[in-house]
């Protein structure tokens, strides 16, 4: 329990420099591109727009409600949790004189990754208030869950983040890995379609995977006006678990950083 309180003390204490490499993080992201923050929502328009042909025109399946409000609801929550990962999963080796040679907490650097990509999902998400006022979806008292939702989402993502980081520091490998890993796992998830109706083994082997209740969750609360299932409770307690896991392990493997960088 000490060791808890510490790692999030010392993380209080440096809270500035968060918030500092998280303003650079971000201006480096869009540094010399003319969209700027506008590549935030345009790949989910795009990708919005290739699924939608696929299931409203060649394979059709009915999702209750207009199929791009569907997907482009999905895709922003999971390009928050990609996008966060992509950038942390190299987050510690890309910065080398920082982790070797300065003394602060240095789950700093995949948290600001996190946060930036944090940024990106609220900008995606005033496009998504857009498309639900063009196909006049009305928010309802479930919107109230929406913070909640959001931050076990983060809790969830900053707790892959550190153990990609991690991993990629002592095996270079997992940068690698990552990119198969992460586009299996997409199709593994309800983004562009529902996973809850694909029957037998793999259905039930696709129902532990935390993002597809998350992603459920994020849609119940915005486009279906009802609270998350119960199966999201569950998610969001292995959420804080595996957080809390996670990060003593990062803060105890620290000090082994350098020599390994």
């Amino acid at each position: 329990m000490s060791a808890i309180r510490e790692i999030f003390a010392e993380q209080w204490q440096y809270r500035e420099l968060l918030l500092r490499m998280t303003m650079r993080d971000l201006l480096l992201r869009y540094k010399q591109t003319v969209m700027g923050l506008g590549w935030a929502i345009f790949m989910p328009l795009v990708n919005t727009a290739i699924f939608s042909v696929i299931f409203t025109r060649v394979a059709s399946i009915d999702v209750g409600v207009a199929y791009p409000v569907y997907a482009f609801c999905g895709l922003v929550a999971w390009n928050f949790f990609a996008s966060a990962l992509r950038f942390s999963v190299v987050s510690l080796t890309s910065n080398p004189s920082l982790v070797t040679k300065l003394f602060f907490p240095r789950e700093i650097f995949p948290f600001s990754a996190v946060l930036v990509s944090l940024v990106d999902y609220g900008v995606a998400s005033l496009v998504l208030a857009a498309l639900m006022i063009y196909y006049d979806i009305a928010l309802s008292w479930s919107i109230l869950l929406l913070p909640v939702v959001v931050a076990v989402q983060v809790i969830f993502t900053a707790a892959i983040a550190l153990l990609l980081a991690m991993g990629n520091l002592f095996y270079r490998d997992v940068k690698y890995l990552f990119e198969i890993v992460i586009s299996v796992w997409m199709f593994a998830s309800s983004v562009v379609y529902p996973v809850g109706r694909v029957g037998g083994r793999l259905g039930a082997l696709l129902a532990l995977n935390p993002m597809t209740h998350m992603i459920d969750a994020f849609r119940a609360v915005l486009i279906d006006g009802t609270a998350p299932a119960p199966a999201f409770a569950a998610t969001a307690v292995v959420s804080v678990v595996l957080f809390i896991g996670i990060w003593l392990m990062f803060h105890a493997a620290e000090f082994e950083f350098a020599e390994n960088i």
